[in-house]
């Protein structure tokens, strides 16, 4: 099992351009946590693998996760950037997926960063903010 390196419970955080370069690298593969619904109407990373944390509605946990997470990493050949809003579930799941023996990172700001002072998002960081590949269907 891959331990933690910073006693958080998992490998540790990444800025979204680190992410992005190790992704490009083959280093890592990137994760998405979110819902089919986030990344059908807010858009998504190429490439990434698409692994609900939690399914909509409801947000019932996805019994699949433990056995995607672990098809993601390859066999452990792999390191896992966990990608979800703004970086709260790709923790849970950075941590799960340690607990399973994957490197596993999570990526800071995530897709569409913290709410700015009127509550929207997308404005003050996040993959998206930071001009990395995304696209919109």
């Amino acid at each position: 099992m891959t331990e933690p390196v910073d006693n958080k419970g998992y490998a540790g955080d990444v800025t979204p351009e680190q992410a992005a370069q190790w992704m490009a690298s083959g280093e890592a593969v990137l994760v998405d946590v979110r819902t089919d619904a986030e990344r059908e109407w807010v858009g998504y990373v190429p490439g990434a693998v698409p692994l609900a944390w939690k399914q909509w509605p409801g947000m019932a946990m996805n019994p699949a996760f433990d056995e995607g997470v672990r098809a993601a990493a390859e066999g452990g050949s792999k390191k896992v950037v966990l990608l979800c809003r703004s970086g709260v579930r790709s923790i849970a799941a950075a941590k799960r997926a340690t607990e399973l023996g994957v490197e596993a990172y999570n990526i800071l700001e995530g897709f569409e960063g913290n709410p700015d002072e009127n509550g929207h998002r997308g404005l003050t960081g996040g993959w998206r903010k930071r001009g990395l590949p995304w696209r919109q269907s």
